[in-house]
Protein backbone atom coordinates (compact mmCIF):
# COMPACT_ATOMS: atom_id res chain seq x y z
CA UNK A 1 0.00 0.00 0.00
CA UNK A 2 1.50 3.37 -0.97
CA UNK A 3 2.02 6.46 1.45
CA UNK A 4 -0.68 8.61 0.10
CA UNK A 5 -3.42 5.74 0.40
CA UNK A 6 -1.84 5.26 4.46
CA UNK A 7 -2.31 8.83 5.27
CA UNK A 8 -5.72 8.93 3.28
CA UNK A 9 -6.64 5.45 5.46
CA UNK A 10 -5.19 7.28 8.92
CA UNK A 11 -7.13 10.46 8.27
CA UNK A 12 -10.61 8.42 7.87
CA UNK A 13 -9.68 6.62 11.02
CA UNK A 14 -9.10 9.86 12.72
CA UNK A 15 -12.32 11.33 11.39
CA UNK A 16 -14.27 8.04 12.36
CA UNK A 17 -13.09 7.86 16.08
CA UNK A 18 -14.62 11.50 16.33
CA UNK A 19 -18.07 10.89 14.93
CA UNK A 20 -18.17 7.97 17.21
CA UNK A 21 -17.05 10.35 19.97
CA UNK A 22 -19.81 12.71 19.00
CA UNK A 23 -22.51 10.25 18.77
CA UNK A 24 -21.79 8.59 22.19
CA UNK A 25 -21.22 12.20 24.10
CA UNK A 26 -24.91 13.29 22.62
CA UNK A 27 -28.17 12.97 24.16
CA UNK A 28 -31.54 12.42 22.58
CA UNK A 29 -34.64 13.49 23.98
CA UNK A 30 -37.46 10.85 22.84
CA UNK A 31 -41.21 12.03 23.15
CA UNK A 32 -44.84 10.46 23.31
CA UNK A 33 -47.86 12.64 23.11
CA UNK A 34 -47.31 14.68 25.93
CA UNK A 35 -47.41 12.37 28.23
CA UNK A 36 -43.32 12.10 28.74
CA UNK A 37 -39.83 12.32 27.97
CA UNK A 38 -37.07 10.30 27.82
CA UNK A 39 -33.34 11.57 27.75
CA UNK A 40 -31.50 8.63 26.30
CA UNK A 41 -27.20 9.11 25.68
CA UNK A 42 -25.94 7.87 22.23
CA UNK A 43 -24.58 4.91 24.11
CA UNK A 44 -28.32 4.00 24.56
CA UNK A 45 -28.09 4.98 28.24
CA UNK A 46 -31.41 6.15 29.42
CA UNK A 47 -30.62 8.95 31.43
CA UNK A 48 -33.98 10.62 32.80
CA UNK A 49 -37.35 9.81 32.40
CA UNK A 50 -39.87 13.04 32.88
CA UNK A 51 -43.75 12.04 33.27
CA UNK A 52 -45.93 14.96 32.81
CA UNK A 53 -47.61 15.13 36.30
CA UNK A 54 -50.90 16.11 35.00
CA UNK A 55 -51.67 13.44 33.37
CA UNK A 56 -52.75 11.46 35.94
CA UNK A 57 -56.19 11.18 36.98
CA UNK A 58 -55.87 7.62 38.45
CA UNK A 59 -54.04 4.36 38.59
CA UNK A 60 -55.72 2.54 35.58
CA UNK A 61 -54.00 5.59 33.64
CA UNK A 62 -50.36 3.58 34.60
CA UNK A 63 -50.59 1.04 31.51
CA UNK A 64 -51.09 4.07 29.21
CA UNK A 65 -48.41 5.35 30.92
CA UNK A 66 -46.14 2.95 30.56
CA UNK A 67 -46.82 2.41 26.89
CA UNK A 68 -45.86 6.24 26.96
CA UNK A 69 -42.64 5.51 28.21
CA UNK A 70 -42.01 2.77 25.62
CA UNK A 71 -42.74 4.88 22.65
CA UNK A 72 -40.77 7.85 24.12
CA UNK A 73 -37.46 5.59 24.12
CA UNK A 74 -37.64 4.06 20.48
CA UNK A 75 -38.19 7.56 19.24
CA UNK A 76 -35.07 8.78 21.13
CA UNK A 77 -33.44 5.37 19.86
CA UNK A 78 -34.41 6.22 16.56
CA UNK A 79 -32.90 9.79 16.67
CA UNK A 80 -29.78 7.88 17.56
CA UNK A 81 -29.56 5.56 14.28
CA UNK A 82 -30.74 8.45 12.31
CA UNK A 83 -27.26 10.22 13.92
CA UNK A 84 -25.54 6.86 13.68
CA UNK A 85 -26.46 6.69 10.02
CA UNK A 86 -25.49 10.50 8.98
CA UNK A 87 -22.25 10.62 10.76
CA UNK A 88 -21.22 6.95 9.97
CA UNK A 89 -22.92 6.04 6.54
CA UNK A 90 -19.96 7.98 4.47
CA UNK A 91 -17.36 5.55 5.78
CA UNK A 92 -18.96 2.39 5.59
CA UNK A 93 -19.30 3.50 2.08
CA UNK A 94 -15.52 4.08 2.05
CA UNK A 95 -14.21 0.74 4.15
CA UNK A 96 -17.05 -1.34 1.26
CA UNK A 97 -14.39 -0.73 -1.36
CA UNK A 98 -11.19 -1.62 1.68
CA UNK A 99 -12.61 -5.57 1.99
CA UNK A 100 -14.32 -4.50 4.95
Amino acid sequence: MNQAMMMKLKKMQKELKEAQDKLQNSTFVGKSGGVCEVEVKGTREIVKIHILEDIFESKDDIPMIEDAIVSAINDAYKQIDAETEKLMGPYASMLGGFGF
